[in-house]
């Protein structure tokens, strides 16, 4: 069989591919597999870039002072902000890709990056308004979209047989942008240096990863956005299930990545070399660890390494309770990088669990063979957009209770006890809905099905 051409033509101002068909293996061998590993790396360098950027306001209040002139409770609700717009961002970021182009989105996401971080570069010293800075640090959540976008685009590239490595690759080389924009940090607060320091060495790179995508990368024609599978999505209950259990996990990463420092240096009065010498730890092991999550999730199922990763985040936000309340800063750090190793298993094992729910209510429809698999990617797809953007809020409202709890207690003890809480209702959640064996009354054929599906439940 001949391989499908994948010439690279100039259309709409771009290099587009006309034809692309990874699920053929001598295409995919010969031809495909080079120009999607190639997006791929372009694609994690923007996307990187962008984490960097949304987290960016997270390092700058370690910086800012008393001559700033802002409490723990304005600088908790600057990086709010930050955390807010990446959330909602993210939803037009993931139809942007086909309405613009992979490549082309890639250009235009990572130019956009520049100006939050030239407004930030401009206004960041003693004086400035508490109403400006929050301004730049909403300019700053824009970087919370290129995920979404990311995403969406290297899923176009590669085959179903390759999709799980390529996303986990590049979701964890989005995610190590936290943790590599506090070390560079830590590099400029080692050496005297200043918040325009930090926002110098980005503009640059910023530049790069723009006109390396532009030199580098490609637009596939065939990529449409599918708007009724996205309303589909939207009424399916499953979707807001995992957005609430999506919420637990890489909200709790993003929001926690946001707060380290700051709750360090507000409780324990780190200075900000101290905080900084440990806050990149928690977000850099919970990066790396995402694709054990979803290995994990292969071997065991999903939904059962989901259920017990909520018992150990229970557990371990427990410890930091115990641990605030006597003021214990060894015992308190040591829980919350346990806690911060946790949320990036649980990234990778509910995420795992998207296209295996949809898979087995495919089968629970009677659809077989192709008929289901097209079911299952068709909602998986247009569903994990949202449940991106919905589950990137929880770093919002973690940020919030901080803030709250700061105002109303002086400490963070009351945010974590909330945390607790909510840990507790998403490990009621995932096993009543995807782990509890149904009741057996009715009808032996329906007692059946129902067996059947939360059996399949059980296995995503």
């Amino acid at each position: 069989m001949t391989a499908p051409s994948s010439s690279i033509t100039p259309r709409k101002g771009g290099r587009w591919i006309e034809q692309w068909d990874p699920e053929d293996e001598v295409f995919w061998k010969e031809t495909g597999e080079k120009v999607a590993r190639r997006n791929l790396l372009f694609s994690v360098l923007s996307e990187h870039i962008g984490f960097s950027i949304w987290t960016l306001w997270s390092v700058m209040v370690l910086f800012m002072g008393p001559e700033y002139g802002l409490t723990p409770a304005d600088k908790f609700f600057i990086i709010s902000m930050a955390t807010l717009v990446g959330a909602i961002v993210r939803v037009p970021y993931t139809f942007a890709v086909a309405r613009f182009g992979g490549r082309n989105w890639t250009i235009i996401a990572a130019s956009m990056l520049l100006v939050p971080t030239i407004a930030a570069f401009v206004v960041m010293e003693p004086g400035t308004s508490f109403g400006t800075f929050l301004v730049c640090a909403m300019l700053a959540g824009v970087g919370g979209g290129n995920f979404a976008s990311s995403m969406t685009n290297i899923n176009s590239f590669f085959p179903l047989r390759k999709k799980g490595w390529a996303l986990g690759l590049n979701a964890g080389g989005g995610n190590i942008g936290v943790p590599v924009v506090q070390l560079i940090a830590l590099a400029v607060i080692g050496a005297n240096g200043g918040p325009r320091l930090l926002l110098g060495i980005y503009i640059p790179l910023i530049v790069v990863a723009a006109v390396l995508g532009a030199l580098y990368m490609d637009n596939i024609t065939s990529v449409k956005n599918d708007t009724g599978a996205a309303r589909e999505a939207v009424k399916d209950p499953h979707t807001w299930i995992m957005s609430l259990l999506y919420i637990g996990t890489f909200g709790s990463f993003i929001g926690y990545s946001f707060a380290f420092g700051l709750v360090l240096q507000t409780q324990f009065g780190r200075t900000p070399l101290e905080a900084a010498y440990v806050t990149f730890i928690g977000p850099l092991l919970g990066s790396l660890i995402r694709p054990v999550g979803g290995l994990l999730a292969d071997k065991y199922g999903g939904a059962r390494i989901t259920l017990w990763n909520f018992v150990g985040m229970g557990a371990a936000t427990a410890v930091i309770v115990v641990a605030s309340m006597e003021e214990s800063l060894a015992l308190f750090t040591t829980a919350f990088i346990v806690l911060f190793v946790l949320t990036g298993l649980g990234n990778g094992s509910t995420y795992k669990m998207i296209p295996g729910i949809f898979q087995a209510k495919a089968d629970a429809m009677g659809l077989t063979g192709e008929e289901a698999a097209s079911y299952g990617r068709r909602l998986s797809g247009a569903s994990m957009g949202l449940i991106g953007a919905v589950g990137a809020l929880g770093g919002l409202g973690i940020n919030l209770a901080f803030r709250q709890s700061f105002l109303s207690v002086g400490s963070g003890t009351g945010a974590f006890v909330a945390f607790l809480v909510f840990y507790a209702v998403c490990f009621a959640l995932t096993w009543a809905v995807y782990l509890r064996r149904p009741a057996t009354a009715g009808s032996p054929a329906t007692a059946a099905s129902e067996a059947k599906t939360q059996l399949s439940y059980a296995e995503v």
